[in-house]
């Protein structure tokens, strides 16, 4: 018995599972990961904002906005931190001369993009 087969009267598809035809549905549209700004926001959610969360969820639309929230995260984070480092004058002369100011300086700028991030996107 053949896998898929097409009814040319209706178009319709249907696959084989076990012994019996079933209409075979369209292809899902592959999922993307969410990454750890849009977890973050998710537990947020679950958390604070339940009847945003039970919105999105049931719409269908939870997946797609918390990917969307984790690419506009990323992005400010690493202009956050490309112009605090430049703000700051931190730069790989500095990290030639002296490896522990520079990498203590940076941390103080990663730290401050991550609140900066976590206020205006994550946790509002």
């Amino acid at each position: 018995m053949e896998k898929y087969i097409t009814d040319e009267r209706t178009e319709l598809k249907y696959e084989l599972v076990g012994d019996y035809y079933f209409i075979a549905g369209d292809e899902e549209p592959e999922e993307r990961p969410i990454g750890i700004w849009g977890q973050r926001h998710l537990r947020y959610l679950k958390q604070h904002r339940r009847t945003v969360y039970a919105e999105l969820l049931t719409s269908g639309k939870l997946n797609d906005y918390l990917v969307d929230l984790n690419e506009q995260a990323e992005d400010m984070f690493s202009r956050l931190v490309k112009e605090l480092a430049e703000k700051e004058c931190i730069t790989e002369a500095l990290k030639a001369e002296n490896q522990m100011l520079w990498v203590q300086r940076m941390n103080a700028v990663r730290e401050t993009a991550l609140e900066i991030v976590n206020q205006d996107l994550i946790y509002a």
